[in-house]
């Protein structure tokens, strides 16, 4: 099959026309088609030498996954069903705000990770994806919002935080970051991107180390006990070293915090105790805390903490000088909301009798 544009950054744009013996501006010519304009035909890539229009075709191609469904909630969010191959389907969402619009982006085909409170991992996972199929969502994404209507720049904040774990498929995510920061194709500033981790600790470094973005971490408990069975994969990396970890991030990311996501769960993980608990972690580490209500989705056996419950639990750490925000639900009436995203995914994930997902905790990027 050819090679797919969709998915080449800087360097291997310049690689490509090196080797069918083209000048290395023209990598940075079709960037700016490709990303900027969301040209997909060659012949109107207007600039390019009539001679060199007519040869790509037969030496590469530019695809996105393919739509599968469209839906837009009452809200304005909007989320796309995206076929990536013939068995698997995976979902993005863009969620209008009025002074930012933000793409949630998956990163695989379901999630190995099986967290207790999220849809996508009580489906198993099955591949990762392509850095095509990762900056193809975006391509996408901006090609139809322009068709809608939208003036302007439509998306000003990608989020990894759709179907998937982002830190276990680095070999693709990063070129995918580089695309999206590269100004010759979406020019994101780095504050304005940001990586999702339920804390793959050797992932957080190599991050760090080869493209540092905004960083949030599903922190989800207060102690390991707890978050040993809401976040499996704390029992392979627990809390201390978790925290350890996100220190060590802070030292070249671009923000000089980092975001815990704590979904909301009745009786679960929502008592003022939790959050006293949730102190001590802010006392070792520059963070906010994003409370986030529980998205219901079948047979989960959780609730939506009661808002006077959601109260409460933040005032217990802002008095004590920690900044909180809590989600507003967006896209709920479409499942689109946070932890709701399932698209359709062929599982080559090992389960118990049960039915649960045993982590295989050997993937990584």
């Amino acid at each position: 099959m050819l090679p797919n544009l969709i998915g080449f950054d800087a360097l291997a744009m310049s690689a490509f026309f090196s080797e069918i013996g083209e000048k290395e501006f023209r990598a940075r010519q079709l960037l700016r088609w490709i990303h900027q304009r969301q040209v997909s035909d060659f012949a109107a890539m207007s600039d390019l030498a009539m001679s060199l229009r007519g040869r790509l075709p037969s030496l590469a191609r530019i695809a996105a996954p393919e739509v599968v469904r469209d839906h837009t909630a009452a809200d304005g969010t909007r989320k796309w069903l995206l076929q990536v191959d013939s068995t698997n389907a995976v979902e993005s969402v863009y969620i209008p705000e009025r002074s930012r619009g933000t793409l949630c982006v998956s990163s695989q085909a379901g999630c190995v990770l099986d967290c207790a409170f999220c849809s996508t991992g009580k489906q198993g996972f099955n591949r990762n994806l392509s850095r095509a199929e990762i900056v193809g969502q975006l391509w996408l994404a901006s090609r139809l919002l322009a068709e809608s209507g939208l003036e302007g720049r439509a998306i000003t904040n990608v989020v990894f935080m759709g179907m998937g774990e982002p830190l276990l498929n680095l070999e693709e995510v990063v070129p995918a970051l580089r695309l999206m920061l590269d100004d010759n194709a979406y020019g994101l500033s780095r504050r304005r991107v940001t990586v999702s981790t339920s804390g793959v600790i050797p992932g957080m470094d190599q991050l760090r180390d080869e493209c540092p973005v905004a960083l949030a971490v599903s922190l989800h408990a207060p102690n390991d006990a707890l978050r040993d069975k809401l976040v499996p994969i704390n029992r392979k990396y627990p809390l201390a070293e978790l925290i350890k970890a996100c220190r060590r991030y802070l030292e070249r990311a671009p923000r000089d915090f980092v975001t815990f996501e704590y979904v909301m769960l009745d009786g679960v993980n929502d008592s003022p105790q939790h959050a006293r608990e949730l102190l001590g972690i802010s006392a070792r580490i520059h963070c906010k805390f994003n409370l986030i209500p529980f998205n219901p989705f079948p047979d989960s056996g959780l609730r939506r903490s009661p808002p006077d419950t959601v109260r409460r639990f933040s005032e217990v750490l802002q008095r004590a000088g920690v900044t909180v925000t809590v989600r507003r639900t967006r896209g709920d009436d479409i499942d689109a909301a946070c932890g709701q995203l399932a698209g359709d995914v062929a599982d080559r994930t090992r389960r118990s009798a049960a039915g649960r997902v045993i982590p295989i905790t050997e993937v990584h990027a």
